[in-house]
């Protein structure tokens, strides 16, 4: 048999699967012509980015042919006030995801091992096996982190733990005592990465502030991301909070100007723009009571959640749900690769978005 330029290539890779994103509206229409089409499985913020946003953008075209900043000076300057860190505490990345693989490649050797939940997000099995890391899964409680389970774990191989907080996709979340409790048993020697890309949306009592735990905990790093609530999506622009020697290590291994320049400056006009995320997050709010009470009425499950989405437990087989919905113009999202067969995760639109779902989901019952 010829050999093929795959046989020498790292063979952990070969056992994963690519990330699958949300169906995007445009290849809905090339399948099926549709045009009216609601878009709920992407997380997204459905309000479109803010006025402060917009007037960047406006001006952006004679910079177009400039290479950004690849410091990111302005925007870190403009995070550290905001988070009150220091500047050397920051990392960019090209969205969160960037963020989560530097944070792999700086810790991981071949055989280390890093530890996530069952039905944790994708990313996290991506960023560790690609950089030789071996990947242990803890069940999860109550579709959520158990975390006493997480710390058992954790051994001597052990180099990283991975905990998002809210959980994607079920939304779960883990309180501020239960947090701090499980970092005070771990050892030092390893890091734990908290991933708040749904922080901003957050509002329960004793959920905790990653930033607030970084300060006491010096091998904590913190993630988050302007495209959620910040509805920066399209333009990628994340970071982490880290100790500064660990910060420094995951500046060596970033790539040069892996921040663009629009998103730079959008990122930093959005950051100042708090009425937006206050009124965001009130849409949210309303949004999400919407599609709770209407799926409440129809008797469907569904998994409470602090971030901006829910999971619908439909009891049996998702799949065909799914495409009966996207027939109907209603793209959500099908989570069987993350060992959830019978939900499908929805997020919160527009209100009459989330009608739009309610209507096609009563129809198909």
């Amino acid at each position: 048999m010829t050999a093929s330029v795959t046989d020498w290539c790292n063979p952990a890779i070969q056992t994963l699967q690519p990330y699958q994103p949300g169906k995007p509206t445009e290849e809905l229409t090339r399948e099926l012509g549709l045009t009216d089409i609601v878009k709920l499985a992407s997380n997204e913020n459905p309000r479109g980015p803010g006025l402060a946003v917009t007037s960047v953008l406006e001006r952006a075209a004679d910079s177009l042919s400039r290479y950004p900043d690849g410091s990111g000076y302005r925007l870190k300057q403009a995070l550290a006030a905001h988070l009150d860190v220091e500047v050397e505490q920051l990392t960019l990345g090209n969205g969160s995801n960037d963020v989560l693989e530097l944070i792999a490649r700086v810790v991981l050797t071949p055989g280390a091992q890093a530890v996530v939940s069952e039905h944790a997000f994708v990313v996290y099995p991506l960023a560790v096996v690609s950089n030789g890391g071996v990947l242990v899964t803890v069940p999860a409680r109550a579709w959520g982190c158990d975390l006493d389970a997480m710390a058992k774990a954790v051994n001597e191989k052990t180099r990283i733990v991975f905990i998002a907080n809210p959980n994607n996709p079920t939304g779960t979340w883990v309180g501020r005592a239960e947090l701090s409790d499980f970092l005070e048993q771990l050892p030092e020697q390893l890091v734990v990465v908290l991933d708040e890309a749904y922080f901003e949306y957050v509002d329960e009592p004793e959920y905790p502030d990653g930033v607030d735990l970084q300060r006491r905990f010096p091998n904590l790093v913190v993630t988050r991301t302007f495209s959620k609530i910040h509805a920066l999506a399209a333009l990628r622009v994340g970071y982490a909070i880290s100790h500064p020697e660990f910060a420094e290590l995951m500046n060596r291994v970033r790539q040069p100007f892996n921040v663009n320049a629009l998103g730079l400056d959008c990122a930093e006009a959005a950051l100042a723009d708090l009425d937006f995320v206050q009124e965001s997050k009130a849409l949210n709010a309303a949004g999400m009571r919407q599609l709770s009470d209407g799926l409440d009425r129809l008797g469907i499950g569904f998994i409470p959640s602090a971030g901006n989405f829910l999971c619908v437990d439909l009891g049996r087989d998702a799949a065909p749900v799914y495409q009966d919905l996207l027939r109907r113009g209603v793209i959500v999202r099908p989570i069987a690769g993350y060992g959830m067969p019978r939900h499908l995760r929805v997020t919160v639109g527009l209100a009459e978005e989330n009608q739009r779902f309610l209507a096609a989901l009563r129809e198909l019952l």
